[in-house]
């Protein structure tokens, strides 16, 4: 009889196991997505209005340095079928409320130090 009942729970637990795919997980993104398009919009020497009409506002404004902002972004998937989880940062300096540097995961544009009004 214990045979049998061990036998029927081993059984249940390996067709459970079995179906953890049939539970669909959503992607969970956090942050600001941020278009390559749009980042190859940026030019050096743009005020932080035209930074955030490109890019729109920073997840992330340092307390201590109001010229540096940080736009993250990070997809955790539900599912690894559909693909992997990344993260992409984007760090931005500003001198004087002028956009000097741009460092993190994104190709600048060749005409980046190029100013917008030259």
């Amino acid at each position: 009889m214990k045979l049998t009942q061990l036998l029927i729970v081993i059984a249940m637990i390996l067709s459970t196991s079995a179906c953890k795919n049939w539970i669909y997980r959503i992607d969970v993104p956090q942050g600001n997505y941020l278009d390559d398009r749009d980042v190859k919009k940026l030019r050096i020497s743009m005020t932080k209005e035209q930074v955030i009409y490109v890019l729109g506002r920073p997840v992330v404004e340092d307390s201590f340095d109001e010229d540096t902002w940080y736009y993250i972004y990070e997809m955790k998937r539900g599912m690894s079928k559909r693909g992997e989880d990344f993260k992409k940062d984007l760090i931005i300096s500003f001198e004087d409320g002028k956009l000097i540097t741009v460092e993190g995961d994104f190709e600048l544009s060749e005409d980046f130090n190029v100013p917008l009004d030259a």
